[in-house]
């Protein structure tokens, strides 16, 4: 959206993909996105390019209004055509250069990217610079400060950050026991499960949202893939869902929820695909740590879809209700249905002059924003960062979710810039500078498509003057994005126990 919204505005702009299908996460298996799926509406905040790519996804369903549920493929569609028409050069597989720093050339004088390079040799010059990965590598390598991991509450006066001293929201609704014998803490814990403390309520850790793979599966025989046994299966990394099923919990299980009889198949719940504390390394991994973890995850969830439809320790009522699900033929056709990139949760967080905190996100007394360019309309919603050992039983810790004290708000104009003495031309749509648990509220992609539109139209305007991307008139930006349709600023949604479903 970046890239589209800086061709129409008159400018030449090349997207340097480090991957191969562009459109993140909307193109690699999320295809029911957040939008008017709770007890709240919220495509009221949801305009310019964002409603844009919606409309014309209901366009390819024979639609007349928006579509909020589709295809990986179709997606993928929508994006090549918007990219196309608007003249972009796309250059793909182009990851930049380890280590990060080496990857850049700057101007002779002051803090501007000259160019940067790829591993594969390619240098590409640029007057402007928009770093529009999840991964904020393009950040790294320009030394601008980032930061991954929760916040202690303390150091911007939160409450929801940090260690959670409870953790309710899909929390087990069994008790499954941790330990390898059974009743034994000496014999030490079974797979998926962290052995170490709680730690103190409130305090930082290097812990991030879980990651997982959101699922394409189908029913239909003339597209399935049936999922085979791994080679090299291991059933013991799965002696936790044995143990869940034995206590009398219901196993996660796919339903048709998109076009044509597939699956959004995500992980939300107490026990699902979801690796807690498995990612540790991932946002400042090198390029080899991180495929190691893709493929940790790969390995782990092929085996998890077997086994759920075939071990006979599963409970039959479970083996049925996956039984007839296999990956499509038609998605992902490059990969074996599985899609290309995990669902990367939390990465690097820029640190600019400008934090998103959780006082902006709240829906009493919220903390102003003087300069919103898009509007996030969701809650702090983070996900369990790790499974530990709590009263003797399997612990999911870390989850924030709809706690009715959470309302729409203003993504600050500098929240997406870095400080002047970092850089000068450079900005971020997708690694705002936010906490833990405002990036929560923020990460959803029809925000990111949004973030995207407003930080490519502050680079037009600085180009167009001729000044540091800190300097564009907030006035102007504003006038700009409302021109174009962009929501940024909305009234309060009304508490949930008023409002109308």
């Amino acid at each position: 959206m970046a890239s589209v919204q800086t061709a129409r505005m008159g400018h030449s702009v090349t997207l340097v993909a480090p991957e191969i299908h562009v459109g993140g996460m909307p193109v690699e298996g999320l295809g029911s996105a957040d939008i008017n799926n709770h007890w709240f509406r919220n495509d009221v905040a949801v305009g310019g390019l964002a409603r844009e790519f919606y409309l014309r996804l209901g366009r390819k369903y024979g639609q007349s209004g928006p579509v909020y549920k589709y295809e990986s493929s179709v997606a993928e569609q929508v994006f090549d055509d918007l990219l196309r028409e608007a003249g972009v050069v796309v250059v793909r597989g182009q990851r930049l250069r380890e280590p990060l720093p080496s990857s850049l050339e700057w101007q002779p004088t002051g803090k501007a990217i000259r160019a940067l390079l790829t591993e594969a040799g390619r240098r590409f010059e640029g007057s402007l610079f928009i770093d529009a990965t999840l991964e904020g590598d393009l950040l790294a390598a320009a030394r601008v400060q980032t930061t991954s991991g929760r916040e202690a509450n303390s150091q911007y006066g939160e409450t929801k950050n940090g260690i959670r001293a409870e953790t309710t929201h899909a929390q087990f609704l069994v008790k499954v026991d941790p330990y390898r014998v059974p009743g034994d803490p000496s014999s030490g814990l079974i797979p998926t499960i962290q052995d170490e403390p709680l730690g103190t309520p409130g305090a930082a850790d290097n812990n991030i949202q879980a990651f997982c793979f959101r699922l394409c599966l189908t029913r239909d025989p003339a597209n399935r893939l049936l999922i085979s046994k791994p080679a090299g299966f291991d059933r013991s990394l799965y002696e936790i869902y044995f143990r869940y099923a034995s206590a009398g919990g219901t196993l996660w299980r796919p339903g048709a929820n998109l076009p044509n009889g597939k699956t959004d198949l995500g992980s939300w719940h107490d026990l699902s695909a979801n690796l807690y504390g498995m990612n540790r390394e991932y946002p400042n991994g090198d390029y080899a740590t991180r495929q190691r973890i893709y493929r940790q995850h790969l390995s782990f969830t092929h085996g998890l879809l077997w086994l759920l439809a075939n071990d006979p320790a599963i409970p039959e009522s479970t083996r049925a209700a996956w039984r007839d699900w296999g990956l499509c033929k038609n998605e992902f056709t490059d990969n074996g249905g599985f899609p290309r990139q995990l669902y990367i949760r939390d990465a690097r967080r820029m640190v600019s002059d400008f934090v998103i905190t959780e006082q902006h996100t709240r829906r009493f007394n919220p903390a102003p924003v003087a300069d919103p360019v898009a509007v996030a309309f969701w809650p702090t919603d983070t996900h369990s960062v790790r499974r530990i050992v709590r009263n003797g039983a399997a612990y999911n810790e870390g989850f924030v979710f709809d706690d009715n004290n959470w309302g729409p708000f203003g993504v600050s104009y500098r929240a997406l810039v870095p400080r002047r003495a970092e850089a000068t031309n450079l900005i971020t749509p997708t690694c705002p500078s936010s906490t833990h648990v405002a990036y929560g509220a923020i990460r959803l992609e029809q925000t990111f498509m949004s973030l995207g539109q407003a930080a490519a139209t502050a680079a037009v305007l600085a180009l167009n003057k001729g000044i540091a991307i800190q300097d564009v008139h907030y006035g102007e930006l504003r006038a700009r994005l409302l021109g174009d349709g962009q929501v940024v600023a909305l009234s309060l949604v009304p508490p949930k126990e008023t409002a109308t479903r």
